[in-house]
């Protein structure tokens, strides 16, 4: 195992839970003081343990966890406003562009954020490294499938000046064939007994690879003969496994079973092949094909299921001709940052997509009593609730160490979905119920800044896959993507960023995506950065050793955004009712206004993508200003 690198990490604080009694304040708001207390810094520079750091949870794990209760400030703390929005990531920093943009540019908002940053998952990764500026994504990664958004969401996009049709200029498409490169797989020596890298036979997702050049690569695979002569006919196979069934029971059926099951029990295949593709789909839905129905696969043509002639039903992203390009060298930090330039213009200097890319966000300018619209970071909301009369909302939320008050005519509340019934008494327990449905996804995206990636060149891959992995499913090389003064690595002798994805799960113990979330959540918030490290390295080592790679002199810096409360959960067809989606299910009674207060996250539209952030977005604003009227 590689020695721990010694990195300089201007933020190395450890990510485990404080341990908090019932009712006690103490421990939280030391944390948000010392959080809050230190000198003006850069957030998107910070390395070590990012995403949920230490200091943007405690205080609601207090109030959900614990029911700490902070009391009520007898004085407000500024002005009353217009509005107020809980939670400063796409969905709270589109309500405030949209409610400014049709309630007027004089109104008075405030954006409240527990983090140190804002836009929420769309969170923004800087690196230097031998005097060249990185920039990479620790979070929200793309804007999908552009041309399926809802007319207000692509509007939007529109005013914000991001124009998508760029990016089929800036995103270099034959990168990776003009270098060389392709899919790789690597089978670790505590799983497989050996630690190789290998071409992966099952390509960038599940495709096809010549026949003769498929069973070569699977001959070196460390696997018995029985799971190569089954992962071959597999990779290859288009026949019928549930000949003989109407397509309507064949629909059933393949609803009715996971997908790993349906490869075990209908196409034989070992269960070795069946474990070692179990997460390839990881990256896509945050669980493995364990907890993913055979309709799902069906639906995303995976093998052994490309036979059975039945209706598809794909998802609309899935079927859109547009390619996956539409990502700014941070992700969808470019879309936060360019809502902030226009509630802020001095905030983020510039006026196009292409200057968003290498602008630099002065923070001290967020929270200007002299704005018409402030963002206030690291202030956690713990109490949100109408005045007496009903003509006003006062939030209550903890900041510079103390609870502190503000009062607005109108609240939207676009923070953790599941945190609202524990800071909002008004919630009626029908809606808490509704709310209550649903558990993020808990997921970790790791930003790895290296020297070069001669290693990535000598192996002839751009992303390796990890069956069976220890933390990392699966790595590589970042989106080649280059806008206005930012280039992307132009060789394998360059600086750039690996981008790494951890999704914490339970696989193959008979546990529902909700049941494996919850255990995923609690395991990310018991690792220490340390934890993160000594893995996250060792990976590297072993994928990467026979490329030549060398974490001591490679490795310059590390980022590892831990997001234990992710991306929104998407119905799963494998455990909820037919007709699930984002136009029915729970999350429409759990997303209820209430009053003056309205709900908008991507949670709420039951969505994970940016357009689902925006409609919340728009709802609850419309709801608001109605009434209003």
């Amino acid at each position: 195992m590689a020695s721990k690198l010694n990195i300089t990490r201007r933020d190395f604080l450890n990510g485990v839970a404080l341990s908090l009694a019932a009712g006690t304040s103490l421990s939280p708001l030391e944390v948000l003081a010392k959080a809050t207390s230190t000198p003006r810094y850069y957030p998107p520079a910070l390395t070590g343990l990012r995403g949920s750091h230490v200091g943007s949870f405690e205080i609601a794990h207090a109030v959900a966890m614990a029911g700490a209760n902070f009391g009520y400030p007898a004085e407000q703390t500024d002005a009353t406003y217009d509005l107020v929005v809980v939670g400063g990531g796409l969905s709270g920093l589109s309500a405030a562009q949209l409610y400014r943009e049709r309630a007027g540019e004089d109104r008075k908002i405030l954006v409240l954020d527990n983090h140190d940053d804002f836009g929420g998952h769309a969170k923004r990764n800087e690196f230097s490294v031998d005097g060249k500026s990185l920039i990479g994504y620790g979070g929200s990664q793309a804007i999908e499938a552009p041309g399926l958004y809802s007319r207000q969401s692509a509007q939007l996009l529109h005013r914000l000046g991001i124009d998508t049709s760029r990016f089929y200029d800036y995103f270099d498409a034959d990168f990776f064939e003009n270098q060389g490169l392709g899919p790789a797989i690597y089978f670790s020596q505590e799983a497989y007994g050996k630690d190789v890298t290998l071409p992966n036979a099952m390509g960038d997702w599940m495709g096809d690879m010549d026949p003769a050049l498929l069973e070569t690569t699977i001959a070196d695979y460390p696997l018995s003969d029985e799971s190569k002569a089954s992962l071959a006919a597999l990779l290859q196979g288009r026949e019928d496994h549930l000949a003989g069934l109407r397509p309507g029971e064949k629909t059933a059926l393949l609803r009715s079973i996971s997908y790993s099951d349906f490869l075990r029990k209908h196409v034989g295949a070992t269960e070795e092949v069946v474990t070692m593709i179990r997460d390839t789909i990881k990256g896509y839905w945050g669980i493995g094909w364990d907890a993913l129905s055979a309709l799902e696969a069906y639906r995303l043509e995976q093998p052994g299921t490309r036979g059975l002639g039945i209706e598809t039903g794909l998802d609309e992203k899935w079927t859109s001709e547009e390619p996956y390009i539409f990502h700014f060298p941070d992700g969808n930090a470019g879309i936060a940052r360019a809502l902030v330039r226009n509630l802020i213009p001095d905030a983020v200097p510039g006026s196009t997509m292409e200057d968003l890319v290498t602008a630099r966000a002065d923070y001290g300018l967020l929270d200007l009593p002299a704005n018409s619209t402030r963002i206030r970071l690291s202030a956690t909301a713990v109490n949100v609730r109408h005045t007496p009369d009903q003509s006003a909302v006062d939030v209550t939320y903890l900041g510079n160490g103390k609870p502190q008050r503000v009062r607005a005519r109108h609240v939207i509340l676009a923070c953790y979905n599941q945190v609202i019934p524990h800071i909002v008494p008004e919630v009626p327990t029908a809606q808490r119920k509704a709310i209550e449905h649903a558990t993020k996804i808990p997921l970790v995206y790791v930003s790895i800044a290296v020297r070069n990636w001669r290693a990535f060149a000598n192996l002839g891959c751009h992303s390796i896959y990890v069956p069976n992995a220890s933390l990392m499913h699966s790595f590589g090389l970042d989106f080649p993507v280059s806008m206005g003064k930012y280039a992307f690595t132009a060789g394998p002798d360059d600086a750039t960023v690996l981008h790494g994805t951890f999704v914490p799960t339970a696989p193959d113990q008979g546990l529902s995506q909700q049941q494996q979330n919850r255990l995923g959540q609690k395991r990310l918030y018991e690792m220490s950065f340390d934890d993160y490290e000594t893995e996250i390295l060792h990976q590297l080592d072993g994928a990467l050793a026979c490329g030549g790679f060398d974490a001591e002199r490679d490795i310059a810096a590390l980022t590892v955004n831990r997001w234990p409360h992710g991306y929104a959960y998407e119905y799963n067809d494998l455990f909820e009712p037919v007709g699930f989606g984002r136009d029915a299910g729970p999350h429409i009674q759990g997303r209820a206004q209430i009053g003056r207060i309205s709900i908008a996250n991507s949670d709420a539209e039951a969505s994970a993508y940016v357009d689902g952030a925006i409609d919340a977005a728009v709802r609850a604003v419309n709801e608001q200003l109605a009434w209003e009227a």
